[in-house]
């Protein structure tokens, strides 16, 4: 069922962090914003003390190495961003500002269930703007190697369908669909750590990734088995982080979706380039506000922007 009307927080949250690829300290505080602001960054802490506005969709991407990043290195970017995203689009939160005073959003335990935990102490509130959807209209697809992503029409939900396939019997082929909704999000998904191969970390160290990594951060997976005292949290726990992460890329579309994402050996770099496939051709989405109303045609958005902004009223 489609949420009617926009969402953003109670009150503002703290969350305090390292980034697991800079292993840098990070502060964030998650803000209320007014309807139609959409998700976007604060970055502060920049040289000269300058601060940068972030506006968290596709157009802002700038590398989807390991992680999602927005914003450039020049004037201030945000990297791994999506395990936040995946949480704030998993639970319909559709307006935050993200205060960040560094260059990297906190790993906290590698899952979104820290952000949840985070947003579950003040709460969400809904506003009086009605929610718009992006409504998938035509088929896309992307591939990479033997992996793909497409996007295709679901008139009802935003369906994720993901498998993944590794050559170590530590994970496999694992595959799992979910119709994407708060109770589910919370239940299913939110939990799920990202992983990484023991085999990887020195060569991951040089490029200089992962140097905030950790077995409390991460699933270490070894030769034999994994490598972390507690063990998975789910018995398909790595196919379940690639949904996470699924959800967290795919909300930079700037809408919610209503349309069915498949991916088989997918990643960052598949999610944003399936969006980017989408966004290719007027033809292939429309804006639909939820309830009984009609569809917007994107002519209406305004100011020839090739993709739907945040607030287009005041852009």
């Amino acid at each position: 069922m489609k949420q009617n009307q926009q969402t953003t927080l109670r009150a503002a949250v703290t969350l305090l962090g390292i980034g697991v690829h800079s292993g840098d300290e990070v502060k964030m505080i998650l803000h209320p914003a007014e309807a139609n602001h959409g998700v976007a960054f604060l970055r502060t802490g920049l040289p000269g003390g300058h601060d940068r506005l972030i506006d968290a969709r596709h157009l802002a991407v700038t590398a989807t190495e390991l992680c999602t990043v927005i914003g450039d290195r020049e004037s201030g970017a945000v990297a791994t961003i999506e395990h936040l995203m995946a949480a704030l689009a998993g639970l319909g939160v559709d307006n935050v500002l993200v205060e960040i005073d560094g260059p990297e959003v906190p790993i906290l335990d590698g899952s979104s269930a820290p952000f949840i935990d985070a947003i579950d102490q003040v709460g969400i509130v809904m506003q009086s703007a009605g929610r718009r959807y992006l409504k998938v209209l035509k088929p896309v697809r992307v591939t990479q190697g033997r992996g793909f992503a497409e996007l295709v029409p679901n008139e009802r939900a935003f369906r994720l369908d993901v498998e993944i396939d590794f050559p170590t019997p530590v994970i496999g082929r694992q595959r799992k669909a979910i119709d994407l909704s708060p109770s589910v999000f919370r239940r299913d998904i939110s939990r799920a750590r990202t992983f990484g191969f023991m085999r990887d970390v020195e060569k991951l160290w040089s490029a200089g990734f992962a140097l905030g990594a950790s077995l409390e951060n991460t699933v270490a997976i070894g030769e034999d088995g994994i490598m972390n005292p507690e063990g998975l949290r789910y018995a398909d726990e790595f196919v379940r982080h690639k949904i996470l992460d699924a959800v967290g890329d795919l909300s930079l579309a700037g809408l919610p979706l209503l349309g069915t994402y498949r991916s088989y050996c997918g990643g960052h770099r598949l999610n944003f380039s399936v969006l980017e496939a989408l966004f290719s051709s007027r033809s292939n989405y429309t804006i639909v506000e939820a309830g009984p109303r009609r569809e917007t045609g994107y002519a209406e958005l305004g100011n020839g922007i090739a993709m739907p902004a945040f607030a287009p009223e005041v852009h």
